[in-house]
């Protein structure tokens, strides 16, 4: 059992802070109060001070306590994310805040091992979260009131917190499927066939991790990569490169595929679903997209065909990045459609633009060996037998 940290700034919420440990405490938690006031003055109640954690800036303390809110918050942060990286004892983190307090303690939580327990009680947890989760597993819990104060409402949301906080660091997650090679996996709602016929190959002699390539998907991915926790990839659909080059609202960031190269992992590719680019609801589609090709998902998911001149970016911007890979890796092009709209009288159906995106891949790439034509819909089950013989292959 490792130690529970309790982070945030004990100059204004030192009551509710202290709660929370109490309660933790009680639940047999070993736990340690962090204080990352930015006043400068040293709060009741820590066991960790204000000062401690600002020294680890590069810049010292006096980088952190400038006086002035905005800049001393991402200070604090960012002294915070090497304090909390150098412990070795971390079971989990709970922090509470308000949307500075959520902006302090999020990026380390976010530096921290997939698996590791953290709970964010914060007043922005019913807004977008996106920028404080990313591609890590924070929970947020939004606490209905201000974290101002104990009441009748705020010691049970608080309490709550607490609990769930102390039982995942004292009693932990069952074991299972940690003695089983781990295999990344990437899909959409269109690629689901190809994703379901890869998993029935695979076998229950791999632990296979499916990741939902809505923008935080492949970047989740590549963060457990990173993190060691994956053995290999099989990366079937790049869509969040598309929404990325083209302007959608499930875009991956610009290192896509760099923990890729960073790691060497076993790697096997491929174009699923970049016939499209994501939006919300028809009427949030931007103007400048007038006239396009659209399919609309459902009320909400608006889908956008991409063109020869889109593909042809979106092939030489993958190119680009296979050309950084430093492990063994393959990337497949499913020539008869990339999609399940991507078929004969389908809305995508577009084979001009899918042969620019082949070409583009094809043409830029260092190494063309590693890449496979395969006569085949992405969907079909002969394409789902190309991808497990290149993961065989990759494996080696």
């Amino acid at each position: 059992m490792g130690t529970a940290y309790v982070i945030g700034t004990f100059d204004t919420k030192g009551a509710e802070l202290a709660f929370v440990a109490d309660l933790m405490a009680a639940d047999g938690a070993v736990v340690r109060r962090v204080d990352v006031s930015t006043s400068g003055d040293p709060a009741p109640g820590p066991d960790v001070s204000a000062a401690e954690v600002a020294a680890c800036h590069p810049g010292g303390a006096d980088a952190v306590f400038t006086g002035d809110r905005g800049s001393a918050v991402g200070a604090m942060a960012r002294a915070l994310r090497v304090w909390l990286a150098a412990r070795d004892d971390v079971g989990g983190v709970l922090g509470l805040g308000g949307s500075g307090g959520t902006a302090l303690v999020t990026p380390a939580m976010r530096d921290l091992p997939v698996g590791v327990p953290k709970l964010m009680v914060s007043t922005v947890a019913s807004g977008d979260v996106a920028p404080y989760v990313g591609a890590s597993d924070v929970a947020m819990l939004y606490p209905v009131t201000d974290v101002a104060g104990l009441h009748r409402i705020s010691r049970r949301v608080l309490g709550n917190a607490a609990h769930m906080l102390a039982a995942a660091v004292t009693v932990g997650a069952p074991p299972g499927g940690a003695d089983l090679p781990a295999v990344g996996v990437t899909m959409f709602g269109v690629t689901t066939p190809l994703v379901t016929a890869v998993r029935e190959r695979l076998g229950d002699g791999v632990d296979a991790l499916v990741f939902h390539a809505t923008g935080s998907g492949g970047p989740s991915m590549e963060k457990l990569v990173d993190s060691h926790l994956v053995d290999s990839v099989l990366d079937l659909t790049t869509t969040e490169v598309a929404d990325l080059l083209v302007g959608g609202v499930m875009a991956c960031g610009p290192d896509r595929l760099d923990a890729i190269a960073r790691t060497g992992v076993p790697w096997v590719g491929s174009c699923g679903a970049l016939d499209m680019v994501n939006f919300g609801a028809r009427a949030t589609v931007p103007d400048r997209f007038a006239g396009r090709t659209f399919y609309e998902h459902n009320a909400n998911v608006t889908l956008m065909r991409t063109t020869v001149a889109e593909n042809r970016e979106i092939g030489a911007w993958l190119a680009a990045k296979l050309n950084a890979l430093t492990g063994p890796w393959r990337f497949l092009l499913p020539l008869g459609g990339v999609s399940a709209l991507d078929t004969p009288g389908a809305p995508f159906h577009d084979p001009e633009a899918d042969a620019a995106l082949f070409a583009a891949i094809e043409s830029g790439v260092d190494s063309p060996a590693d890449i496979r034509k395969v006569p085949h819909h992405v969907n079909d089950p002969e394409f789902a037998d190309a991808v497990l013989t290149a993961w065989q292959e990759v494996r080696r």
